[in-house]
């Protein structure tokens, strides 16, 4: 009865110095924590599992050399199995939490609140899927090193082994999908087709990247639902990616309108409303006539903002002002159906008028620069060079 006591007050003594010693670790990484990035996060993320990893070895240790008396006894056995268990578990907490520290203090170098945060952001994805995978493999190693504990679980490891190729391919056909996913998530992390708060189109849907994982992808749609897509999806399936270099993004508003419509007149217009607006970059402000086919003519508006969600406020801006406009000022512009009644013997003075050669007049050929696409601007000439070519694009501007 005597030693059963010795054991207790041992490993209550050592698992009170345990605890102490940590405590004045921790205050002293806390204290450097003022000037160290790194001593910050492992006082807020590794304090606790460092704590229990080091009290469950004490205890172990004070168990295992004031049981010495007991050897081969059972009790001994199933306390030190026990305590060994609780052992592997910590330590395997305590690593995960150090691999969170240090994916943590790397991350704290890539800020992601900026404007140019591209390269930020693949870092942040790269980071944030390797911490998933490490977790998931320390969990499944710890876990086979806790079942191999068990003699019985050892005697069985034989057989298996002798059957692993069979079981390795049935165990591959069952789980094709999940490994597909999980191949295909570290395929979007290291080829940099997608990363964290990429604004996308998928589906028919307009959203950002929100949490990117090994086997799902979720896109917050703009209307606040959440899009869940395979990681596999991605990697099969055309998309559409607006950030992929950028954030900086062109849009257009279209309008069907009547022959009446005064082109220029239009187009000032559309430039006086981009210069009033913030949400406008200053780069492109090109009002164009795409067609005139059916009786109308069609009419594209194209202008640029800094990023996806002031683009689309601009583009609905730029419609709802440019249709008051027209409906105000230039309302024989509106859309309209004409039907012409009668022949070239009707008595109206049209329809008697022969048709003559028009007389051509001296007009500048040149067009204005917030009529073109391609050209008439840095902007407009850059964007030129990247779809015909450097050498073509000086040809044809000469």
């Amino acid at each position: 009865m005597q030693s059963y006591l010795v054991t207790v007050a041992a490993a209550l003594a050592a698992a009170a110095v345990a605890l102490v010693l940590v405590a004045v670790v921790h205050r002293v990484t806390r204290r450097l924590g003022r000037r160290s990035l790194l001593m910050t996060e492992l006082t807020e993320h590794a304090h606790r599992a460092f704590q229990v990893a080091v009290t469950v070895v004490a205890v172990q240790l004070a168990v295992r050399f004031t049981t010495l008396y007991a050897v081969g006894s059972p009790w001994r056995q199933f306390v030190l199995h026990t305590l060994g268990l609780a052992m592997i578990a910590a330590i395997a907490w305590l690593v995960a939490a150090l691999l969170v520290v240090a994916e943590d203090t790397a991350l704290a170098r890539f800020r992601v609140d900026v404007p140019n945060n591209r390269h930020a952001r693949r870092v942040r994805t790269q980071v944030v899927l390797l911490r998933r995978l490490t977790i998931a493999v320390i969990v499944i190693l710890a876990v086979g090193v806790m079942l191999m504990t068990f003699p019985a679980v050892r005697g069985i490891g034989a057989g298996v082994l002798t059957s692993a190729g069979v079981v390795g391919v049935v165990a591959a056909l069952a789980a094709q999908s999940l490994l597909g996913n999980v191949f295909a998530g570290l395929q979007l992390a290291f080829s940099d087709a997608v990363r964290l708060d990429d604004v996308v189109v998928v589906e028919g849907e307009w959203g950002r990247i929100e949490e990117l994982t090994l086997s799902y992808v979720v896109v917050q749609v703009w209307d606040d639902r959440r899009l869940i897509l395979p990681t596999s999806y991605f990697t099969s399936t055309p998309f559409q990616n607006w950030t992929r270099t950028e954030a900086k993004v062109l849009g257009t508003a279209e309008f069907d309108l009547d022959w009446a419509i005064p082109a220029q007149a239009m187009r000032e217009e559309l430039r006086r409303l981009c210069e009033g607006t913030e949400l406008w970059d200053g780069r492109v402000c090109v009002l164009q006539v795409t067609d005139a086919t059916g009786g109308m003519v069609k009419v594209r508006a194209l202008v640029s903002a800094a990023d996806a969600g002031s683009l689309w406020d601009l583009r609905c801006l730029v419609r709802e002002h440019l249709v008051t406009w027209v409906r105000d000022h230039r309302p024989t512009a509106l859309p309209r159906l004409r039907t012409e009644v009668g022949d070239a013997t009707g008595p109206m003075p049209w329809q008697s008028m022969q048709p003559r050669r028009p007389v051509r007049r001296a007009t500048d050929t040149e067009a204005p620069d917030d009529a073109r696409v391609f050209g008439g601007s840095d902007d407009g000439d850059a964007r030129s060079e990247v779809f015909v070519g450097r050498e073509d694009h000086a040809e044809a501007r000469r």
